[in-house]
């Protein structure tokens, strides 16, 4: 399982930084073309394309990274009314449905840029696959890093959820002072602390 998470971990820090790269350039690219377009009084014909390119690869990449860590795509609200027994039952249930998505995902995905593949991206000149290739690769790290969560509990180890401040997973609090535990939130153990003002 640790070698697992060490393997997961690297490909989610790659894809965090092509998502970070992914959107620097589709800023500089829209930068580009507004420039050149009402400055210069000509336009870049192939900025717009690669930018909305661009676009759909770091919202895919980013939301695989947010499953990894907890911050994106699950079901949480029923944890509110269940006894704390039945939490890691639901937080799995969570799981196996991203992993459902993750595989719609890459499979519609596939079946798409299959039909669209002869076709070429305007501007670009590159197949329009590559139009769908973000849906493909975003399923497949939904798909990779939901099973992780899903192996990790099944192991015994804690996985990260929404909310929860306990970044190391060793049962210390972290992350804010004064904050404390989810877990201890949702069973009542604790108050909710105050917001600052």
């Amino acid at each position: 399982m640790i070698r697992f998470a060490t393997l997961t971990g690297a490909v989610a820090q790659a894809a965090l930084w092509l998502a970070g790269i992914g959107l620097v350039l589709m800023t500089a690219f829209v930068f580009a073309q507004v420039f050149f377009r009402y400055v210069m009084g000509s336009s870049l014909f192939w900025a717009e394309p690669a930018a909305v390119m661009l676009m759909g690869w770091f919202i895919f990449l980013g939301a695989a990274v947010g499953v990894k860590e907890g911050y994106h795509l699950s079901f949480d609200v029923g944890l509110m009314v269940v006894p704390g027994s039945w939490r890691p039952w639901f937080h799995s249930l969570s799981d196996v449905v991203v992993t459902a998505f993750g595989f719609g995902m890459a499979w519609f995905g596939w079946q798409l840029a299959a039909r669209a593949a002869s076709g070429v991206v305007p501007g670009i000149g590159i197949s329009r696959l590559w139009d769908f290739a973000p849906l493909i690769g975003g399923g497949i790290l939904l798909m990779l890093f939901s099973v992780e969560r899903i192996l990790r509990r099944a192991a015994g180890l804690k996985t990260m959820r929404f909310g929860d401040m306990d970044d190391a997973a060793d049962g210390v609090v972290d992350g804010a002072p004064g904050a404390v535990r989810a877990d201890d939130l949702l069973d009542g153990k604790a108050a909710r602390p105050r917001e600052r003002t």
